[in-house]
């Protein structure tokens, strides 16, 4: 079947088909818990890499040593870089250790729960035909899984959703070669590498897999005469997928459409499903429509117009297996949610008793009382080249894990550093 002939296929089907931009993605995520938790596979500390949302290397505070995930990752990169990689996070552990509690004293919490400080960072490019463009960079803070501190590429300055993250902010911001740092590193360093990355990866990579697709239907337990139909498709990579339930070969409003987003698979790949709601005895035609960059031409699957048997453990298991993909990504991202719905339950349950005991008494120390406490300034961990080296590592910088603290913490009579101070630790990419 000739090009001509498919085009006109979809314009018949009414599938308007975007031209395909592959977007891309490179970042890495720090995890850092106020104090070890015993659960199997939760360590105090954990650092990942993450090239189109695979991991391709990671580190531990038990194993302390930065490894590769992907097998180009270890063929292609020297054992030097390995080396340096594992120094930079050692550093990197000492910071979060470091800052955990500090931001624990400032949000006036102590020790007797598990508090997680956790860094994003990271850029995103958009390819069409053999041009690469920058899309957007992130750098970003989370304390407790609630935004922190984030920069804002554009304005080139530290954004600070929370009061208690003015300070860090003022910091940082006084600092203009921080923040130069920055934006160079997200707009300039880190595309470099995410395209260094991918060329090493090219067979793994671009070539990707395509989805499978199935549509299935079960009926409504609040409404025995409706049924929710049900597209699903799965084993996909990379992620970007077009996906559509469709009435009479037309797709439906997004607002009749209820979506579980796109989500991890434990092997890599990732999967999607969409739902809506129809009458059981409805005769009208229902399709799925799956674009992906994998395909030649989009796949569309009919509903036989028929409710299977689909038993509550079928949807258990699969809600187990995207959760299971999903801690492949995120690591402690369940361990956040769960801590967070326990602080909130305890502080329900105490709220009337410690009312009638201590009146409006605030738990949160204002930014206008952080001046009297010693060594709560933060500093901004460093990212860039492992300048020594001769290679770099896409996300680590040079500075020793001693210079770290001291930039984090400020010199021995609590005073913070002065710009000119902190300046001097840093190292740039071209040096």
């Amino acid at each position: 079947m000739g090009i001509f002939t498919v085009l006109c296929a979809l314009v018949l089907l009414g599938a308007a088909v975007p031209a395909w931009s592959e977007k891309h993605s490179l970042y890495y995520i720090y995890t850092a818990l106020s104090k070890p938790v015993e659960r199997p596979g939760i360590y105090q500390f954990t650092a990942m890499g993450l090239l189109d949302d695979r991991e391709i290397d990671y580190y531990n505070s038990e194993n302390q040593r930065k490894i590769p995930r992907q097998h180009w990752m270890k063929e292609k990169m020297q054992e030097d870089y390995w080396e340096k990689g594992t120094q930079s996070r050692k550093s990197k552990e000492q910071w979060f250790n470091v800052n955990v509690d500090i931001l624990m004293k400032r949000m006036g919490h102590n020790d007797s729960d598990v508090h997680v400080l956790q860094w994003r960072h990271g850029c995103e490019v958009e390819k069409q035909g053999d041009e690469v463009k920058f899309s957007k960079g992130i750098d970003e803070y989370s304390y407790d899984g609630d935004n922190f501190l984030s920069f804002d590429d554009k304005q080139s300055q530290w954004v600070a959703p929370v009061d208690a993250a003015v300070p860090t902010k003022r910091k940082w911001d006084n600092v203009p070669i921080l923040n130069q740092y920055t934006k160079g590193y997200l707009e300039k360093e880190c595309v470099d590498w995410l395209n260094k990355f991918r060329d090493y990866g090219d067979q793994e990579l671009k070539h990707g897999s395509p989805p499978e697709v199935d549509v299935f239907a079960k009926r409504c337990t609040s409404d025995k005469t409706k049924v929710k139909l049900t597209c699903f498709a799965t084993g996909f990579y990379p992620k970007d997928v077009i996906l559509t339930i469709r009435k009479y070969r037309t797709p439906l409003p997004e607002d009749e459409v209820e979506s579980t987003g796109i989500r991890p698979n434990h092997d890599g790949s990732f999967q999607l499903k969409k739902s809506t709601i129809i009458r059981e005895d409805e005769k009208a035609e229902y399709d799925c429509f799956v674009h992906h960059r994998t395909l030649e031409v989009p796949v569309i699957t009919k509903w036989d117009g028929k409710c299977k048997d689909c038993t509550q453990e079928t949807f258990l298991g699969m809600a187990i297996g995207a959760a299971i993909g999903g801690l492949v990504v995120l690591g402690v991202g369940g361990l956040v949610y769960y801590l967070k719905w326990r602080r909130n339950r305890q502080q329900n349950d105490s709220d009337t008793t410690r009312s009638s005991s201590t009146g409006s008494q605030d738990r949160v120390i204002h930014c206008a009382n952080l001046t009297e406490l010693p060594n709560t300034e933060i500093t901004v961990p460093q990212h860039g080249s492992d300048t020594d080296s001769g290679q770099g590592s896409g996300e680590d910088s040079a500075a020793s894990s001693q210079e770290a603290v001291n930039l984090l913490i400020g010199n021995s009579n609590g005073q913070s550093q002065k710009p000119a101070e902190a300046q001097s630790l840093l190292t740039k990419p071209s040096e």
